[in-house]
């Protein structure tokens, strides 16, 4: 009785703790490994460019994105050597925009 406590116990709480340090989506890449941004977090854009819903042409476009818009990268995605996408989110200020605007999607680089 007391060997099944102590199992259930040390099984919940790798259940609970275990998937914390599990990667979600497949492997994550680090952006500082590829240099792709030269080890900075935030980029401008100096033009025009889609934010997408997923990291593929043919996904939904969630909105067209102004040159000189501020974005913080949050991940990065390399599908292969021509085709690298960011996981990012626009940095705006929340108070003065619309709250239910779309604020983070992916972006080819």
């Amino acid at each position: 009785m007391i060997k099944n406590v102590i199992k259930n116990i040390c099984l919940i709480g790798f259940a609970l703790v275990g998937p914390i340090t599990l990667p979600a989506g497949g492997i994550q890449r680090n952006l500082y490994e590829h240099n792709i941004f030269n080890n900075s977090k935030e980029i401008i854009l100096n033009a025009n460019c889609s934010l997408y819903t997923f990291p593929q042409i043919n996904a939904k476009k969630l909105l067209v994105l102004d040159t000189g818009s501020s974005l913080s990268v949050l991940q990065d995605w390399v599908v292969n050597e021509d085709n690298t996408w960011a996981r990012v989110e626009l940095l705006t200020n929340q108070f003065l925009e619309n709250p239910n605007r779309t604020k983070r999607g992916w972006i080819k680089i």
